[in-house]
């Protein structure tokens, strides 16, 4: 299953400059993705898909989205996006996780793992960052 279909690429491309052209995670995903092969992007998609249906599946089998494995999922999305193509900071990944649910085109993308995935790795997103949140403030 494809999250999202490759005509549409380009068009979110330039949707994504546009809007964090001027950012540094913006500059380090064109560094780091510019010698990426057709290969790359479709492994790349695959390693995305899978973790996407890994969540679906925990939705289904009813694991709560601030269950151990779901926040572990919450860290493997997070590293690989870091991985791949920019540094996913906690203040990045919590704004994807509002994405993924205020953005219709990824919440039907995603929801096509499962009807509330998107909805579930947002809530499983906000748990894992106010966790690490509250974690930073106890060590200060």
């Amino acid at each position: 299953m494809s999250v999202f279909d490759n005509k549409e690429f380009e068009k979110y491309e330039l949707e994504a400059k546009e809007k964090w052209g001027k950012t540094a995670a913006y500059d380090e995903y064109i560094e780091k993705t510019k010698h990426y092969s057709k290969d790359n992007w479709n492994n790349l998609a695959d390693g995305m898909n899978n973790i996407l249906s890994e969540f679906a599946m925990c939705m289904k089998n009813g694991e709560s989205f601030d269950s151990d494995a779901t926040q572990n999922l919450v860290k493997t999305l997070q590293n690989h996006i870091t991985n791949n193509y920019y540094n996913c900071t906690d203040e990045i990944l919590a704004g994807l996780g509002k994405m993924y649910v205020a953005d219709e085109r990824f919440k039907n993308n995603i929801d096509k793992h499962a009807d509330g995935t998107a909805e579930y790795i947002s809530k499983a997103i906000e748990a894992y960052c106010s966790k690490v949140a509250l974690h930073s403030e106890t060590e200060r």
